[in-house]
């Protein structure tokens, strides 16, 4: 088991969508929300994601393939 964090920036398309419940449901991850700023136009949140550290390197890759931003954080910077 791995634990890593992320920041993601969401387009404005995907904000009502549950993308992040979805993504991790489907890499079968624990997803941890640290936190996060959701308005009418723009999303961003910081996560952390445990799971097997390929699921978590293939949930990476869905949320980029998607359309959103992401960004390793390293340590506790952003949390």
């Amino acid at each position: 088991m791995s634990k890593q964090s992320f920041k993601l920036v969401f387009p404005s398309m995907l904000i009502k969508e549950p993308i992040m419940f979805l993504i991790a449901r489907d890499h079968d991850l624990t997803l941890n929300i640290r936190r996060a700023k959701i308005t009418p136009t723009s999303g961003e949140a910081t996560v952390e994601f445990e799971g097997d550290p390929q699921d978590i390197e293939d949930a990476v890759r869905e949320f980029k393939s998607k359309g959103v931003i992401v960004e390793t954080v390293i340590g506790e910077e952003g949390l």
